[in-house]
């Protein structure tokens, strides 16, 4: 850990009480202005939609104006999106809130870079532990995104708008923290420069195949049962407080492993610990259909917040292999577009099920992309196995 490190750190996990919030408080207040039930989550998917268009925009202002003035640029459209959806609930206008949901992606589409800027700020042989190291500042999204949701959704007369106005201020206070990381120099590409394989190579390979899909899967299943879950709560009778308790452990969840996950992977490596965070997500099911008191969906939640980390920690370090330094914005921007289109369904699917078929069925549904998954795991590992023994 270094200065620039922990001031990344820090902006993670400011970066994940927006995202804490935003979950927190969207689906309700998508609930109460939607002219459908099911339309409930739209909101949350118009951030990940918006996420997904973004990606490689960001992937070439990232190439053009480097890492620092990218993530500038992505914190200054926070601000903006933030007031335009403080506006929207105060004006109880459904559609305005989804066009500033879209514009919020964009910095989604940025901060979700942070991960792999941290390797760059460290030596090489510490990069497992850098992309672990800024995904555990999360914690600081854990702990306060879910009490800055419940101690300002009241805050003015409509509710919920003194909880988008806060985020205003987290993304000032990132703003701050960035302005004092030295990132390396940047050299923008050179006219004719290489700009490395073409896209189809490089995703052809065996490993970048698992990565994108267990992070993929991972973050699609997370988003399909962590943006449900306050609804769920609220058609259980259990008030906003116990959802904002269970979200603060979901994201405990996500982010505390992050103090020994990259440890773990430099130890065992990166497929023994994905397939425990596979078989952690089908605890977290098995835990969900086995009741729906509060601690209940607290310890499902919790352990898809572990499992979710195990997976992305080890697919992200297992993808860095994928792609050269002259191939890494387009291959990051790629790994991300797969990722925000996979959120931006499962967040779809997420209130059309919950509000018709309900919170059973959701977790059923979830076990098709675990399984997928595990099977990939086996697969890589099967074929990993294999090349000494050819190579022999």
């Amino acid at each position: 850990m270094n200065r620039n490190l922990a001031l990344l750190a820090l902006c993670q996990g400011l970066f994940l009480t927006n995202n804490v919030v935003f979950i927190a408080i969207n689906g309700l207040v998508g609930l109460s202005l939607a002219p459908r039930a099911w339309m409930a989550t739209l909101p949350v998917t118009g951030y990940v939609l918006g996420s997904a268009l973004s990606t490689m925009i960001v992937a070439r202002l990232q190439a053009r104006l480097g890492r620092k003035r990218s993530f500038q640029i992505g914190l200054a459209v926070a601000v903006f999106s933030a007031a335009l959806c403080a506006y929207a609930a105060s004006t109880r206008s459904f559609g305005l809130l989804l066009v500033a949901t879209v514009v919020a992606g964009f910095y989604a589409a940025n901060a979700s870079l942070y991960r792999f800027a941290g390797p760059e700020l460290v030596v090489p042989a510490f990069r497992e532990r850098a992309i672990s190291l800024v995904l555990a500042g999360g914690i600081v999204g854990g702990v306060v995104g879910p009490n800055l949701a419940s101690a300002t959704r009241t805050l003015l007369p409509q509710p919920f708008v003194g909880a988008y106005l806060s985020l205003i201020v987290v993304a000032l206070l990132s703003f701050v923290a960035l302005s004092f990381i030295r990132f390396p120099a940047h050299a923008p590409p050179l006219p004719g420069a290489s700009r490395g394989r073409p896209l189809r190579e490089i995703a052809r390979q065996p490993i970048f195949i698992v990565a994108v899909m267990a992070v993929g899967a991972g973050y699609g299943v997370m988003n399909l049962l962590m943006a449900a879950t306050p609804i769920a709560m609220a058609q259980c009778k259990h008030p906003f407080e116990s959802a904002a308790l269970v979200l603060e452990w979901h994201v405990l969840g996500m982010f505390v492993p992050g103090f020994f996950t990259g440890h773990l992977i430099r130890r065992f490596g990166e497929l023994p610990i994905m397939t425990i965070g596979a078989l952690l997500n089908f605890a977290c099911v098995a835990i969900a259909l086995s009741g729906i008191d509060v601690m209940q969906f607290l310890g499902a939640l919790f352990l898809l917040g572990v499992g979710w980390n195990f997976l992305y920690v080890g697919a992200t370090t297992l993808y860095t292999r994928t792609y050269r330094p002259e191939e890494k914005n387009r291959a990051q921007g790629v790994m991300d577009l797969c990722v925000f289109s996979t959120m931006a369904l499962s967040s779809f699917a997420s209130g059309a099920l919950i509000t018709t078929q309900g919170w059973t069925l959701l977790n059923l549904g979830s076990l098709v992309p675990i399984g997928l998954v595990s099977a990939a795991l086996g697969w890589l590992a099967w074929q990993q196995r294999m090349r000494p023994a050819t190579a022999s």
